[in-house]
């Protein structure tokens, strides 16, 4: 793939402890990472994005970091992190890691340094007020679990700025030092050989903090300045963050007002994520043609990421109070199933009630759309949520390998696992693992290996253009289409119960002997495209013409 291997790329995103465990200490590490490769591979995964990777005493999932230099001893030592990179180049897999430097944990060096003395180096790598700040109790990230940005430190005899939890400061980037070790800390881990990063909370890595100011400024220069450092030291490298902001602002964050894609490759698109949610939640394909036709222009090189599930909440806080609440309604009905005032805390799988025709229907929906997939580990076998675990803990259970005890993760001790398996109900390790979908051609593993073959010769999906084929069809039915340089494709998805006929024979002028090249089941010939069958929760890829040369 070339300098812009993004747009073409199948992502697939996990946490290591949670998913092999090679010495059987109950934690998940890179050797047993590296022992899956080859499972990745036949997947189809181009690029693998590793969740926190750093030192932590583990207080939010590894993203409190104490070492921005290092891998956790738990996962293994940078010798083993340096043989992954090998390893996964050798199956043409590239690696991306979280790059969080929003904050630190507060047993980070720096501020154990910064809190001793007004005098100390650090002290200024932090955010301080010496007065109770009058947004004290605004911003918070996680409503319900954070009551306050601002807190109070005896030693320091000041107050901290802290945007997430009161163990992780925020790190001050109106410092040129801060600036500076930001730039160092990526120049160490591309020199390694990764392929960038996915920036987590974006928006708060440019905000110029300003005590009792809720807004304060945000310095998207610092962006391109990250972008250029990135491009020098490797040029094919791609930043990906995560900017749930309004739709106005997301322009800013890939290039400057003059239109140059100059700041990051890539945001993940959650204004399409809660849309696609309230569409199947409703049966009706509006909400996606809504966003297809909301979402702002990108400058030339910009590319969406798309997604179903991640390794957070699914965020509705794009979507109206009614609109969220039809959301609920539909696959968090439960109190428990929902967090912070705005999320569901489940898996796909159980959201869609197990129903397979509803779970392909949805994946082949977010695959055929604009821009680059992002998938999830355990969503390719239809892995469940345990929702008696707190907060997001309930999507980030161990992965289900075997029938075989801890679900072939770990051969540890039950207790001593780094977060129990799913062993009872419908999505129990006995029922749902990765050796019994292997061997049944007719799996949701084996649909995955399928359709990301198919989506791998169809590159005009990702680095081409993709619009809503605006003709009368039937209630439910979406049809919308993605033009390239090496041809298009047409996309049909039914996300009703009832079969439907639709007619797309304007099309025909541009049609080069049409044929359908993935569906939920054998359709009849693509023929006239006048009479094109659709069953209920059903899909068609059809190509409808090669560009030259292909």
């Amino acid at each position: 793939m070339g300098d812009r291997w993004y747009s073409e790329a199948v992502v697939y995103c996990l946490d290591i402890d949670t998913y092999a465990d090679s010495d059987g200490d109950g934690v998940g590490d890179i050797r047993g990472l590296i022992g899956r490769l080859d499972y990745l591979a036949r997947l189809g995964v181009t690029c693998l994005w590793l969740h926190p990777i750093h030192p932590s005493p583990n207080k939010d999932d590894g993203y409190d970091a104490t070492d921005f230099y290092n891998v956790d001893p738990r996962f293994g030592t940078l010798g083993d992190f340096a043989e992954l990179l090998h390893q996964a180049q050798n199956r043409g897999i590239r690696v991306i890691i979280d790059l969080v430097v929003n904050h630190t944990s507060d047993q980070h060096p720096w501020f154990v340094s910064a809190r001793s003395s007004p005098d100390s180096p650090y002290r200024d790598w932090y955010v301080w007020s010496d007065e109770e700040p009058e947004d004290r109790h605004q911003g918070m990230v996680f409503p319900g679990e954070q009551h306050e940005t601002w807190t109070y430190d005896r030693t320091a005899k000041g107050w901290y700025y802290h945007r997430f939890y009161k163990f992780q400061p925020d790190l001050n980037m109106a410092n040129p030092a801060v600036r500076a070790e930001v730039k160092k800390i990526m120049s160490f881990w591309l020199q390694l050989g990764v392929s960038g990063f996915r920036m987590d909370a974006a928006p708060f890595i440019i905000e110029l903090t300003e005590p009792g100011n809720p807004n304060s400024p945000k310095d998207f220069e610092f962006l391109t300045e990250l972008r250029q450092h990135v491009q020098w030291r490797r040029g094919d490298a791609v930043l990906l963050a995560e900017a749930n902001v309004e739709p106005d602002q997301l322009p800013t964050f890939f290039g400057d007002s003059g239109g140059s894609a100059n700041r990051l490759h890539m945001l993940f698109d959650f204004m399409l994520n809660g849309r696609l949610m309230l569409a199947l939640a409703r049966q009706d394909p509006e909400p996606v043609i809504e966003a297809l036709r909301d979402t702002p222009a990108l400058p030339e090189g910009g590319q969406w990421a798309t997604f179903l599930r991640n390794h957070d909440e699914i965020d509705l806080s794009r979507l109206t109070a009614e609109q969220r609440n039809e959301v609920y309604a539909q696959f968090g009905p439960d109190e428990d199933m929902r967090i912070y005032d705005r999320g569901i805390r489940r898996r796909l799988a159980p959201m869609l009630g197990n129903d397979r025709r509803r779970l392909e229907l949805a994946y082949s929906l977010q695959f055929s759309l604009r821009g680059t997939p992002v998938l999830r580990y355990g969503e390719e076998i239809g892995m469940g949520e345990d929702l008696s675990l707190p907060g997001r803990q309930a999507i980030r259970t161990p992965m289900q390998w075997r029938y075989q005890p801890n679900a072939g993760f770990s051969t540890a001790d039950p207790e001593k696992l780094v977060r129990p398996v799913i062993d009872k109900g419908e999505f129990s390790y006995e029922k749902v693992n990765v050796t019994a979908q292997r061997a049944d051609r007719t799996s949701l593993l084996a649909w995955f290996e399928r359709m990301i073959r198919t989506l791998r010769e169809a590159p005009e999906i990702g680095s081409g253009s993709t619009t809503h084929i605006d003709v009368p069809t039937p209630p439910g039915v979406l049809a919308h289409r993605a033009d390239g340089s090496t041809g298009t494709m047409v996309f049909l998805h039914n996300l009703g119960t009832g079969d439907a006929v639709v007619d797309l024979s304007h099309l025909e002028p541009e049609a080069d002997l049409p044929i359908d090249v993935l569906g939920d089941r054998s359709y009849a010939p693509v023929g006239k495209l006048d009479r094109l069958q659709l069953a209920g929760y059903g899909y068609r890829w059809i190509r409808l013409r090669r560009g030259r040369g292909f």
